[in-house]
């Protein structure tokens, strides 16, 4: 069905078995996320899964042509997974012929539930900054694990403070001005390490704006930017639940990159979490140097992928596979990524550089946005199938 078509009755189920789970506890696995999707994008759907007449689990994903399926979101979020009562075993193929999808590859999987463990193909840890303790606890594990860079950060906060005016810190802004200044700086940075612009797409900025102005108890956007005098240098937008904020966009003007403002951010974002109640900021694996030091804790994070026989899910699997089997070893290889990053980046500046540019016949004419990320997770080869326990459809 579509997000749209959930009930009232439905949705508080929806919160009732996340909540239940503590391995569910993230926002891209919320209804209130699957439901803005589905307002923005005809392709998203669910799968109501029921046992006996009760609703035992919801499956949210997306649905494209020929059968083509994908974990809800897709490039854009870091987590995915049933919702669903604890042990939940579905016979994974009679699942996706319900949903009418071929094939499902997953990066962000929620490791160890039964429909598709039998599918993980690597588990991994992803960092986060555990805050149960409080912040003062937070920042003294930081301080034991790296007094070097710890004492760097604070140094060159002090001497932004000098510069360019006195540091102040926002958390959890409802002003769309400044989520757009973010979302200019975020932009801006896809295309200067060679990126694709996902903010080049209006039912992205469409889906973050919304997600930013309609808050609620478990579940809310939250903008937050670092000031230095009345000058913003640094922010984020991420989504949270009730006691954990995930990381999404962050960014800063590189004007002032040689403060490192981006990690300063992260230590007062923290700090006014934990001060919110929230127990943990799940960074996201892979990709960047900071986390390692940042990081007090981990979750894990499954790579999977499921299929029935078709000839579409057999050209998924030739057309994804070697890419995203390269992508992972680089990603999760420090001096690989640093190499790559410096390709990306020289990349961006000669793509800039060209932009910037007018075509002889086109003088004066805006270049054109970059186009779509349309990378998904990685495919991977199936294992065999266990046999399905519960008695469930999907609708």
């Amino acid at each position: 069905m579509s997000p749209r078509d959930l009930g009232e009755s439905e949705a508080s189920r929806w919160r009732e078995l996340q909540k239940a789970s503590p391995s569910l506890d993230n926002p891209f696995l919320s209804v209130e996320f699957t439901q803005a999707m589905g307002r923005l994008r005809d392709y998203v759907r669910v799968a109501v899964i029921e046992d006996g007449g009760t609703i035992a689990g919801f499956f949210p994903y997306e649905r494209h042509g020929l059968g083509v399926g994908r974990p809800l979101g897709g490039f854009l979020t870091t987590c995915h997974g049933l919702i669903s009562v604890p042990g939940l075993r579905l016979d994974s193929r009679e699942l996706l012929r319900g949903c009418g999808i071929s094939a499902l590859e997953f990066e962000y999987l929620v490791p160890g539930q039964p429909t598709f463990a039998p599918y993980e193909t690597d588990v991994r840890p992803a960092p986060l900054m555990d805050l149960r303790g409080g912040f003062d606890a937070y920042i003294e594990q930081v301080r034991a694990q790296s007094a070097k860079n710890y004492k760097t950060v604070r140094y060159k906060e002090r001497k932004l403070g000098r510069e360019q005016g006195e540091i102040r810190f926002e958390y959890d802004s409802a002003d769309p001005a400044t989520l757009r200044t973010l979302l200019g700086w975020k932009s801006d940075q896809y295309r200067r390490t060679g990126r694709v612009d996902r903010f080049a797409q209006p039912w992205i900025v469409r889906l973050v704006e919304e997600l930013h102005a309609r808050p609620s108890a478990g579940f809310a956007g939250v903008l937050t930017m670092l000031y230095a005098g009345d000058t913003p240098v640094a922010g984020h937008f991420g989504l949270r639940t009730e006691t954990t904020l995930v990381g999404w966009f962050p960014a800063y003007d590189p004007e002032y990159a040689r403060y490192s403002p981006g990690i300063m951010h992260h230590l007062h974002m923290a700090e006014h979490a934990a001060a919110a109640g929230l127990d943990q900021v799940d960074m996201g694996k892979g990709g960047r140097e900071y986390k390692d030091w940042l990081k007090t804790g981990s979750v894990m994070v499954a790579e999977a992928r499921v299929s029935r026989p078709s000839p579409v899910a057999a050209a998924q699997w030739l057309r994804r596979v070697p890419v995203n089997r390269l992508r992972a070893v680089v990603v999760e290889n420090p001096t690989l990524f640093r190499a790559a990053d410096r390709v990306l980046k020289s990349y961006g500046r000669a793509r800039s550089s060209l932009q910037a540019r007018p075509a002889p016949r086109e003088a004066g004419l805006a270049s054109q946005p970059a186009g779509p990320d349309r990378s998904a997770a990685p495919d991977r080869s199936t294992a065999p199938e266990r046999p399905a326990q519960e008695s469930s459809r999907a609708r």
